[in-house]
């Protein structure tokens, strides 16, 4: 007894959508998933199994297009310019350390190009270029 492939398109969309349950892939597989069942419902009208699955590819990308809308923007962490860190290493002048901002480390490099700044010293972080941040010691501003 062979099902029919209105019945094999349901069960694909069935699978991918619990994929996308148990292996979160940013809705890619609940994309195709839905394009899966609109293949099944439409394979009444398209009798050609070859032709529903180049549908389904077709509607795939459509669909993981328009979505991709919808999604949250994936954005720069947020510099808060007059903040405090802290050098992990030496800055030396005109060359890059590592200081600890807002508990992770970063490259930074000091604004002054012919300073050094030495380790555990406060830092204030004036900007940005990059991943690397542009800081002063703390000394140097009061």
């Amino acid at each position: 007894m062979a099902l029919s492939p209105f019945w094999i398109w349901c069960i694909a969309a069935v699978i991918l959508f619990l994929m996308e349950f148990f292996l979160p892939t940013a809705f890619v597989e609940a994309t195709l998933g839905i394009s899966a069942l609109i293949v099944a419902f439409t394979s009444f009208l398209i009798p050609s199994f070859p032709l529903q699955v180049v549908l389904w590819i077709l509607l795939s990308v459509v669909v993981v297009f328009l979505m991709r809308r919808y999604q949250p923007k994936r954005t720069a962490p947020i510099l808060k310019e007059g903040a405090e860190a802290q050098t992990i290493s030496q800055i030396l002048p005109g060359e890059t350390g590592r200081v600890l901002y807002d508990g992770i480390s970063w490259q930074a490099r000091c604004d002054d190009p012919h300073l050094a700044i030495a380790e555990n010293q406060r830092v204030i972080v004036i900007g940005r270029q990059g991943t690397t941040l542009i800081v002063v010691p703390e000394d140097t501003i009061s």
